[in-house]
């Protein structure tokens, strides 16, 4: 009788107890979504080469001898367009990732699927949330504002060495950021395939600091030359809040520490930036997650650019000047519908 009214008493807290409320649920299901996120981009690869290194010394080498033989096999694939799956862009839990910051797409002009675009995506940020939510998962219905263009993003080609994490790049649809790969998009994948470009890079990482907008393009033309080499239009992007979502210990120009993670990031295509944002626990906390602050991406005005195989250096310049004027209107344009005042501007380095 004791056991059953102590069962009963149990029971009674139990459903006296407050049950979580649906805001409080969505809330863990975006602190969750983003989490997997930030722990895939930032352990995976190298959480799966130790584990593939420690099975060779078990019983268990054979995986690790079939993986090395099926990445021998596979090699040139992220070089020819990846292996991206559908499914995996539907994914639904990058809706409540997109919901966490909350992430927002602006369409500003049409994109015919007769022609190959290099988007120029700005800026890179810490982890370039903005251009992983809309141009790799369908989330913020990049598919149904332009119909018949295939979004592709470009990272690191060392990313595209480490097992496993290179399926799961492949599979949402990343390719490695090399001439080879873009090239191939632009010319043997048919037409309405757009390439996202981060085109600051690593460089621009180490700038990146809430109220601070500073770009990494003056002297990166690189992806300008593509465009004339393929007659692939040139498509501004600006992410409004993506300098926002971490808090980044920056070291002045000409210091020990800055120089030392400028050869890194040489050396190594990334650079170390020392950053925080929230905990797991609450905001208060520190910890690696991104600060939930609002991002709209917009897309600009293509622009226009011929097929031109061999391009003068006179011609890379002028489609090149064009972009950043491009760029720099609709930056102008949209800044203070984004968090921004008239009074910010976009510092071009």
């Amino acid at each position: 009788a004791g056991s059953r009214a102590s069962v009963q008493t149990a029971l009674r807290t139990l459903l006296a107890a407050p049950w979580p409320s649906q805001r409080d649920v969505r809330s863990w299901l975006q602190l969750l979504s983003v989490l997997q996120w930030v722990l895939s981009f930032l352990l995976l690869g190298t959480v799966s080469l130790l584990l593939l290194i420690y099975l060779v010394f078990t019983s268990f080498w054979p995986i690790s001898a079939l993986y090395l033989a099926w990445i021998i096999f596979d090699w040139d694939t992220p070089e020819k367009g990846g292996r991206r799956l559908p499914c995996l862009r539907r994914w639904p839990v990058w809706r409540h990732f997109r919901d966490y910051f909350p992430v927002k797409l602006v369409k500003t002009h049409d994109l015919s699927p007769s022609h190959n675009y290099i988007i120029g995506s700005h800026p890179h940020g810490i982890l370039c949330v903005g251009a992983f939510c809309n141009f790799i998962t369908g989330s913020t219905g990049f598919g149904e504002m332009f119909p018949g263009i295939r979004p592709f993003l470009t990272t690191l080609a060392g990313n595209f060495r480490l097992p496993v994490f290179r399926e799961y790049l492949m599979s949402g649809g990343l390719c490695p950021v090399t001439r080879r790969a873009i090239g191939y998009l632009l010319s043997k994948n048919g037409t309405g395939n757009a390439v996202a470009i981060v085109i600051g890079g690593a460089a621009e990482s180490l700038s990146c600091r809430p109220g601070v907008t500073t770009l990494i393009l003056k002297n990166r033309k690189g992806f300008v030359r593509m465009a004339l080499q393929h007659g692939a239009y040139l498509v501004p992007s600006f992410s409004f809040g993506e300098n926002d979502l971490f808090r980044q210990v920056v070291f002045e120009e000409g210091s020990w520490v800055r120089s030392i993670q400028q050869r890194f990031q040489k050396m190594m295509g990334f650079a170390p930036c020392i950053f925080y944002g929230r905990g797991l626990t609450s905001v208060q906390s520190l910890g690696f997650l991104p600060y939930a602050r609002p991002i709209t991406t917009v897309v600009g005005e293509p622009v226009a650019v011929p097929k031109i195989k061999d391009p003068s250096c006179e011609m890379v310049d002028m489609y090149h000047e064009m972009y950043v004027r491009s760029l720099l209107k609709l930056f102008n344009e949209n800044k203070t519908k984004y968090g921004l005042s008239e009074t910010d501007e976009l510092h071009i380095l």
